[in-house]
């Protein structure tokens, strides 16, 4: 099978005085990409919105509330998408000069373990990440070395590419926006939008998890993995 995966960081920067960083990627069979796209265009006609209307969690509010729970409902009836994040709860207990690697080194090895438990030597993948900043692209040449070293996948059958796209330019990308963005929001215990509360507790209803801890490793949904220091 082929499958893309759509990656995503939130509060990721080293200084922007967030402690919670969110890394998370959405995937699905490239096959089913296009129903998947449609569906959540259909949804954005349902409640009033262009098809150009961009998904964002930073757009969550009391006026978007039911087409955001909506978009949620349909994330979890669909078993043709996936999720996985791997969240640091504080940024703070990094402590690069114990370990000898730089915050660029921290970013690629967080990179690596999200993806790591995705991919399998029996498929191939389509890798794409939201462009953040002018280093993007030196990122995704050192993150496409990586993965394709620890995989040895020299021939790149595994890893058929890993390339930078903007969230516009599709559906699953953003939607891997707004998992994560919720994802950050509880985690760092904020209150002020109730919308995004209601958002956040859609999540845990339809899962029956608290969004407080890891997963099993074998969680094919919604799966969860915590960093914890040394």
């Amino acid at each position: 099978m082929e499958y893309n995966i759509y990656c995503d960081e939130s509060c990721h920067l080293e200084n922007d005085n967030i402690n919670v960083m969110v890394f998370g990627a959405v995937w699905c069979a490239k096959e089913k990409k296009r129903k998947i796209s449609n569906r959540i265009r259909e949804i954005k006609f349902e409640f009033g919105f262009p098809s150009t209307f961009e998904i964002k969690w930073n757009k969550v509010s009391p006026s978007k509330k039911d087409f955001y729970l909506r978009l949620i409902d349909y994330f979890f009836d669909d078993d043709d998408i996936h999720f996985r994040a791997l969240i640091v709860p504080d940024k703070a207990l990094l402590n690069h000069t114990l370990y000898n690697q730089s915050y660029d080194d921290f970013f690629y090895k967080t990179y690596f373990g999200l993806l790591k438990v995705i991919l399998t030597p029996s498929n191939s993948y389509n890798i794409y990440i939201d462009i953040k900043d002018t280093c993007s692209q030196r990122k995704v040449e050192k993150l496409s070395k990586i993965l394709r070293i620890n995989h040895y996948d020299f021939d790149k059958n595994i890893i058929k590419r890993v390339q930078q796209i903007r969230s516009q330019e599709g559906e699953l990308m953003p939607l891997a926006d707004l998992i994560s963005g919720a994802l950050g929001y509880h985690c760092r215990g904020l209150q002020s939008n109730l919308a995004k509360l209601e958002v956040i507790k859609r999540i845990q209803h339809r899962t029956g998890y608290s969004l407080n801890y890891s997963t099993l490793l074998r969680e094919d949904k919604l799966n969860l993995f915590f960093w914890k220091s040394k």
